[in-house]
């Protein structure tokens, strides 16, 4: 089994900054990518960014530009630096793991932005 906490969601201003964070903890060794998604109120999820083991990364067209993702090995945890925030970012944002040992998706308990004036 794999945990993941996040942190780090709140409230920010237009045109602000927030930086999430997400721990991993437990059964690891499969672990090969981690990331983010968000979901608006009354829709689906939708990835917007991910980071593999071995360090390459991607961001959805949506945020590029204005987030960014890194990771700590060591650590065990992926950050997600959101610049310039826009009241459309207001989302719950959910951390992820994809593992193959076994092959399965580990989720986050979810972390609310919310972007406001």
């Amino acid at each position: 089994q794999v945990q993941l906490v996040e942190s780090g969601g709140g409230l920010a201003q237009p045109g602000g900054s927030l930086r999430l964070s997400c721990t991993a903890s437990g059964s690891l060794d499969g672990i090969y990518v981690m990331g983010w998604w968000r979901q608006y109120l009354g829709r689906a999820r939708e990835k917007i960014a991910h980071v593999t083991t071995d360090g390459s990364t991607n961001l959805d067209d949506s945020v590029k530009g204005r987030f960014s993702i890194s990771s700590d090995n060591v650590k065990n945890s992926v950050f997600l630096q959101m610049d310039n925030l826009r009241i459309e970012d207001t989302a719950v944002y959910y951390c992820y793991a994809n593992g193959n040992r076994p092959t399965r998706t580990y989720w986050g308990q979810g972390t609310q932005v919310t972007v406001s004036s």
